[in-house]
């Protein structure tokens, strides 16, 4: 099979998608995924208990739940049923799951913020702030008490009515307390402020923490044997560890100012759930020393190879960083068979904990990644004993 010449398809709104017919909760047949999940078990727990080795998980990304199919709870359970379905076709080691997604302003909800919805994108909000010290003035409301976390909290709870709660769930999207201020406060003053008055970002971002680390309690606890970690974009399963978090401006920074100001925040947020995991979209290895050292860091995500991200990581940077340190690397690699092996190639080595995520367009194509995949592994295991 011939694959395309292998650059980003700026055409393409959603690269990472696949496509799936939606299918009713009365339709959807539970005990044919409670199996499939069952035999994935201890694949899963073997896996996270190991200082190394590699998982292989081939995620059902649905366009439409991260567009404004968010809002209508009903049809996005839809359409992620439809998305359980489809994942059985594909040999994985890790299942799919439900997410009660609706948009990344969950945390600027606790300050007024309110979504604007276009017509066939995500809900959007402006900065609300133009500096840190009228962030700091605002007195914020609990997110569970906002109409964006009432929103998320009944889609929980018909996610959980519908399904018996039979299936894997995770929290929904959540943002680190950096990638809430900077959607909150003007993001040219604000970075600014990083240099004029850093105690207070740092202040701010603290009280973002734990108004965001509140409303996971409550997600927590109405999801409760359901729950899936780390969440969101991040492979996940009932055995692993950690809260996910979008930390998209952390490239914006310096590694020393990020340190500096954003990783005390992010420790705190996380530390109730397992400890941090980290992502980022475009190339963010001039800060993998830094996101590698943080305390109880336990999984990071990246996108590798041309067809996955405009500006995609070096293999090379992650392996040399992430190697022998039993931080998890979530690798997301779009493309066909010769796409994702390439990439594989570079960065499964000695000491290496991988999770290859993989967007093969047919099952036949999965089928044969996950079988090199797993070939790969063994020939390094062989090799470092």
């Amino acid at each position: 099979m011939v694959e395309h010449s292998g650059s980003y398809d700026y055409t393409n709104p959603d690269v990472q998608a696949t496509s799936v017919d939606p299918i009713s909760p009365e339709r959807f047949d539970f005990d044919a995924f409670a199996d499939y999940e069952a035999v994935r078990r201890q694949r899963c727990r073997n896996f996270w208990q190991a200082c190394s080795g590699v998982a292989v998980y081939r995620r059902v990304r649905v366009r439409e739940i991260f567009l404004d199919g968010c809002r209508d709870m009903r049809q996005s359970l839809k359409l992620q049923l439809g998305g359980l379905q489809k994942s059985l076709d594909y040999a994985a080691d890790i299942p799919n799951f439900l997410e009660p997604w609706y948009g990344i302003g969950v945390g600027a909800g606790a300050f007024g913020v309110e979504y604007t919805w276009n017509k066939g994108q995500a809900p959007a909000y402006r900065p609300k702030f133009q500096s840190i010290s009228e962030a700091l003035a605002y007195e914020p409301r609990p997110i569970a008490n906002t109409s964006i976390g009432k929103a998320i909290l009944d889609t929980i709870d018909y996610f959980l009515e519908e399904t018996g709660g039979r299936l894997p769930m995770s929290l929904t999207d959540v943002q680190s307390p950096l990638n809430v201020a900077c959607g909150l406060v003007d993001i040219n003053n604000l970075a600014l402020e990083m240099l004029d008055h850093p105690d207070e970002v740092r202040e701010f971002l603290l009280r973002i923490a734990d108004l965001v680390g509140e409303f996971i309690k409550e997600q927590v606890r109405r999801i409760g044997l359901s729950l899936v970690w780390p969440g969101h974009g991040f492979a996940s399963c009932r055995w692993f560890h950690g809260l996910g978090m979008s930390d998209d401006y952390a490239l914006m920074f310096s590694p020393q100012q990020y340190q500096d100001i954003a990783v005390a925040a992010m420790k705190n947020m996380a530390a109730p759930f397992g400890g941090p995991v980290f992502h980022s979209c475009g190339n963010w290895g001039h800060l993998a020393p830094i996101v590698c050292n943080i305390e109880g860091l336990k999984m990071v995500d990246g996108a590798f190879g041309e067809q996955t991200d405009p500006s995609p990581n070096s293999p090379e940077v992650f392996a040399n960083t992430f190697a022998n340190t039993g931080v998890v690397l979530n690798a997301r690699i779009v493309g066909g068979m010769d796409a994702v092996l390439r990439q594989v190639d570079q960065l499964l080595r000695p000491g290496m904990k991988l999770i290859v995520v993989t967007y093969c367009p047919d099952s036949e194509q999965q089928t044969h990644v996950y079988k090199k995949v797993h070939q790969y592994n063994q020939v390094v295991s062989e090799n470092t004993t």
